[in-house]
């Protein structure tokens, strides 16, 4: 069985190519560090994220490249309104992002190069651009001559007049056509600049993405991914310029898109100003309870975010990490050690156990262009027969215990490879597991005293700590409420 995904360029779901065999190749486009990031930019990181821990989980080496943006108007903007040097910018939003990625689990890229490390390179590709009459100097700056360029409009399926009229154009005298895009600014006063072959200036945005996926990937990119918003121009504006500097094609195999977080029926975006940032998000939920809302549905529809989602996203969650909690209490501690677990697409073998059909069902739903709806709705169902197995435990039969065993082994393997990581959810001391049980001792023999009032007010004292407790025909069992 292959891994299937929905190609953007040819606008239906396709087998995974590689340009070389057991290995991926991929790239996103990085933040532009101008400001804080909000949970929109982050669920395109988190998603592909997971895609890459997806692939490597089935079998792949996968090489990582996702860049920053560390020269481009907004960041020159950001420096005026702070009153501060553009490197202080984009030092400071850098560690910022940094700080909230590593909050939030997700990986850091195998290769993360900045923009302004690769000017050489960019100016190198500019003029070769103008060799191949791709290009064009006009007063100091370099435009990409659009229609110059057969394929133009490939990815977005538009063509140059659709264009023309469906996207607002700032005029410029020194342009041949008003969509020819930037490849190089001159530059103006109290911006940076780099020098070249056409005066001071800098690179425009877009060359930038298609020097540093190339110098680290080569072509073709076997995944390249981001936001849906960057399909046009952006990586319309990527594909020409590697396309026509290469002079083949493809520049990249397949284009992943995530689709736009949305704000009741409005798209979250900083210029409408209805942005919820990242780490102010991370105050109010735990990082899994964020992971669970962003991988719920596939990356590309157009999520809802709102107090009810969310509200949604915990109790779900909080089933997935109560049944480990009752899980571990229930084999006093004797959780299975799953690590990291590989499972390559050409080895389909199982061992005949009561996880594996789960497994089989998010493998399946997985490899079908990461289809995370019917992955959750396999963890749910194995919740839903290890709780049945939590019951029968009272009993001391060995047969339930392994089989529980087997479940969360499972259950471990599926969510740890989606970046779950229960760390709010789960104790680990041993210490404050025994004072815990020993207050539900308490409370029991306080319960066949009859004496319920003080039974309900050690129950009261547990749930005001963040420790719920559900009575059950096999006993007590107790786990810890997400966020407390």
């Amino acid at each position: 069985m292959s891994i299937r995904i929905y190609n953007t360029m040819a606008r239906k779901v396709v087998p995974l190519e590689t340009r070389e065999p057991g290995r991926v190749l991929m790239y996103t486009c990085g933040p532009t560090v101008h400001n804080l990031q909000h949970i929109g930019n982050f669920r395109t990181f988190m998603w592909l994220d997971f895609v890459r821990r997806y692939l490597e989980y089935r079998g792949y080496e996968v090489t990582y490249v996702m860049n920053y943006t560390d020269i481009e108007d907004k960041i020159i903007d950001r420096a005026r309104i702070e009153g501060v040097s553009t490197e202080a910018v984009t030092t400071k939003y850098s560690a910022a992002f940094d700080e909230d990625m590593e909050a939030l689990g997700i990986r850091r890229a195998d290769i993360v190069p900045r923009a302004t490390g690769h000017i050489e390179e960019m100016i190198q590709a500019i003029e070769g651009l103008i060799d191949r009459s791709f290009a064009y100097e006009s007063e100091g700056n370099v435009w990409f001559a659009v229609d110059s360029f057969p394929g133009y409009g490939k990815l977005s399926g538009r063509s140059l007049d659709e264009m023309r009229a469906g996207e607002r154009v700032e005029p410029q005298a020194s342009k041949r056509h008003p969509l020819d895009f930037a490849l190089w600014k001159s530059a103006k006063e109290d911006e940076p600049s780099w020098s070249s072959p056409w005066g001071p200036g800098r690179p425009g945005w877009h060359i930038e993405c298609s020097v540093m996926s190339t110098k680290y990937l080569g072509m073709p990119v076997d995944i390249h991914g981001g936001g849906a918003d960057l399909t046009f121009p952006h990586h319309e504006n990527e594909i020409a310029q590697a396309e026509a500097l290469a002079d083949r094609e493809p520049f990249v195999t397949q284009w992943m898109h995530c689709g736009l977080v949305q704000m009741e029926s409005t798209k979250m975006s900083k210029s409408l100003g209805n942005v919820v940032l990242g780490r102010d998000l991370l105050e109010r939920y735990p990082a899994d309870v964020i992971r669970y809302w962003v991988l719920m549905g596939s990356y590309r529809i157009q999520p809802l975010f709102s107090d009810a989602v969310m509200d949604d996203a915990v109790q779900s969650y909080e089933r997935w990490a109560r049944f480990l909690s009752s899980a571990t209490h229930a084999l006093e501690g004797q959780v299975p050690d799953v690590g990291f677990v590989r499972r390559p697409v050409d080895d389909e073998e199982f061992d005949d156990h009561e996880g594996a059909v789960f497994l089989q069902r998010f493998i399946a739903a997985m490899d079908d262009d990461f289809n995370s709806a019917a992955a959750f709705a396999a963890i749910h169902d194995l919740v839903g027969e290890g709780n049945k197995t939590i019951e029968a435990l009272h009993s001391e039969n060995q047969e339930e215990r392994d089989k529980l065993s087997r479940l969360v082994q499972s259950f471990l393997e599926m969510t740890s490879t989606m970046g779950f990581r229960f760390e709010s959810s789960t104790v680990s001391s041993e210490l404050v597991a025994s004072l815990v049980e020993y207050v539900l001792e308490l409370r029991e023999q306080a319960r066949a005293e009859s004496a319920f009032e003080r039974a309900d007010a050690i129950r009261s004292h547990l749930e005001a700590i963040g420790i719920s407790v559900e009575d059950t025909p096999g006993g007590a069992r107790w786990h810890l409420r997400v966020g407390d």
